[in-house]
Parts: structure tokens; C-alpha cells; sequence
């Protein structure tokens, strides 16, 4: 038998109480699509707005438009890599334009309308 990929679906606040691994998909300048992946979403996140971090920088002002938390790495890195496909970006696309269109703060989690709190 095959193991599944574990994760979690986020309502509302990134559980900063769990060991989680998250990847994470920023909006920059001229609608710029950045796919990343952290261990702590919040602390990388504003590495990302403050300018620290030099493949983002030339993109702000930034914007988180999508990210998933999984309970093991290795699911998260596979997730990354499949979401730098061609398959996997235009995908990114269409969510990341329906997040803008759809949700008040335009951004989403495995549900519309999530925020890091």
C-alpha cells in the first residue's frame, strides 16, 4: 500500500503550535508568481515583505496568495516541486488570479479568505 501525503487543510490561523512544513505562493511586481517552502510561514513571509530575501526583492511589494501546511517535509518538497512544473504553475496561475478576484484579502489556504495571523 501506498502511503498518502499527509496535510492539513487551515481555517483562519497557521497553527504555529504543530511541527508543520509549508509551502507558500507570493504575488510580486507585474504579477509575478514566487513558490517557496518554510518550516515557519510568518517568520519567512516577512523575511519576503522586508527585502532579505534576494530572489523576492526585486519583486515588491509582495503578496501571500496561497500556501498549504503538511505534516512531513518530504510532502511539502514534493508539493514545491510539482508547483514549479509547467503543469504545476499554470494551475498557480488560475488560483492565484481567482484568490485576487474572489477573497476581500486575496489570500488563500487550501480555503478562501485565509490570513496569517
Amino acid at each position: 500500500m501506498v502511503p498518502q501525503t499527509q496535510f492539513i487543510v487551515v481555517w483562519g490561523k497557521i497553527p504555529l503550535n504543530q511541527d508543520m512544513f509549508y509551502i507558500y505562493v507570493l504575488m510580486g511586481a507585474k504579477n509575478r508568481l514566487y513558490i517557496g517552502r518554510s518550516d515557519n510561514l510568518k517568520r519567512r513571509i516577512s523575511e519576503h515583505e522586508n527585502g532579505k530575501v534576494w530572489t523576492t526583492k526585486r519583486m515588491l511589494p509582495i503578496k501571500l496568495v496561497f500556501y498549504e501546511a503538511f505534516v512531513e517535509k518530504s510532502d511539502a518538497i514534493r508539493r514545491e516541486r510539482y508547483l514549479k512544473t509547467n503543469q504545476g504553475k499554470k494551475g498557480l496561475k488560475l488560483i492565484a488570479r481567482d484568490s485576487l478576484k474572489f477573497s476581500p484579502d486575496g489570500v488563500i489556504g487550501s480555503h478562501v479568505g485565509l490570513k496569517i495571523q
